[in-house]
C-alpha cells in the first residue's frame, strides 16, 4: 500500500427477501411435455432396431404415451398426481421481462426464485394426439399423444428480493408472462399456439376453488386409468390406431 493512503470503507447494502403467494388459474389448456422414461432410456443406453425388431414392434402407443407426457406425484400424501415444474414458472417470469419497459430478463431471473422443485396441478387431463415437426432438416412430420388439461390451476410462491424488486413489479411480471408466455408445451413463447397461458386470482374465486376440490389427485387417476380423446380428430385416430393395432396382432387395452 502507497504510504499515507487511507483504507477505503465498504458498505454492503443489506439484502431483503420477499415472498407473495400465488393462486394460478389456466385461460388456456395446459399441454404436458414430460420426457418419457423410454426415450430416457434410450439416451442412457442407445440402440438400433433391425428391420424384424421394427417390424415385430409398435412406432407408437398413444395411451402409454399419454400418461407419460405427465410428470407425477409419487408421494402419498400429495394432493394431486399431476405436478409440474417449477421453474416453468420463473422463466415465463423472466421472459416477460424481455418486452416490458424497465426491466431486464437476466436481472429479473435473478432476483426472484419459484420454490420448490414441482408444483402440483389441478386439472383432469385428456388425451391429445396432433401431427407435429420432428427437428431434423426435412421437418418429418409424426404424430405425438400428450396430456392436455383443459382447465387447470395451480398455487405458486415467490420469493424475491425485496430490496430492488418490489411486490407489485413481480405482480406485474407474472400476469404479464401468463398473458404472454404461458408455461407448457404448446405457449405462446414458442411461436403460433397459445396453450398454457394463465392469470392470478384471489385465493376465494369460486373457479380456482372448484378445480382443487374436484380435479385433484383420485379423478387425475382415474382419468390416466380410462383416458379421455380431447377432441374429435383425436377419437377418430386413437379409434383407427387400435383396429389397426389388432389387424396386425397387437394386443391393446
Amino acid at each position: 500500500m502507497a504510504a499515507g493512503k487511507k483504507d477505503e470503507i465498504i458498505d454492503v447494502v443489506e439484502i431483503k427477501q420477499g415472498r407473495m403467494v400465488c393462486n394460478i388459474l389456466g385461460t388456456s389448456p395446459l399441454v404436458l411435455n414430460a420426457m418419457s422414461a423410454k426415450i430416457k432410456q434410450g439416451l442412457l443406453s442407445p440402440s438400433k432396431k433391425n428391420a424384424a425388431e421394427k417390424a415385430s414392434t409398435l412406432k407408437h402407443n398413444p395411451e402409454e404415451e399419454f400418461r407419460a407426457s405427465a410428470y407425477k406425484a409419487m408421494e402419498k400424501d400429495a394432493p394431486t398426481r399431476i405436478i409440474f415444474p417449477a421453474v416453468s414458472f420463473k422463466s415465463a417470469l423472466a421472459d416477460a421481462a424481455k418486452d416490458i419497459p424497465g426491466a431486464a430478463k437476466a436481472q429479473v431471473g435473478r432476483l426472484t426464485y419459484v420454490e420448490g422443485d414441482y408444483v402440483s396441478i389441478y386439472g383432469v387431463p385428456k388425451l391429445w394426439m396432433a401431427v407435429t415437426r420432428s427437428a431434423d432438416m426435412n421437418r418429418t412430420p409424426d404424430v405425438r399423444t400428450r396430456a392436455i388439461l383443459s382447465q387447470w390451476a395451480c398455487r405458486i410462491s415467490i420469493t424475491y428480493i425485496s430490496t430492488i424488486l418490489k411486490e407489485i413489479t413481480v405482480g406485474r411480471l407474472l400476469a404479464a408472462a401468463g398473458i404472454m408466455r404461458g408455461v407448457g408445451d404448446g405457449r405462446p413463447e414458442k411461436g403460433k399456439m397459445s396453450y398454457g397461458r394463465f392469470e392470478m386470482v384471489a385465493a376465494d374465486d369460486a373457479r380456482w376453488l372448484k378445480l382443487t376440490k374436484t380435479a385433484g389427485r383420485v379423478e387425475q387417476d382415474k382419468a390416466f386409468a380410462t383416458p379421455e380423446p380431447y377432441d374429435g380428430e383425436t377419437a377418430e385416430l386413437l379409434a383407427w390406431w387400435q383396429q389397426d393395432a389388432v389387424r396386425r396382432g397387437f394386443k391393446v387395452a
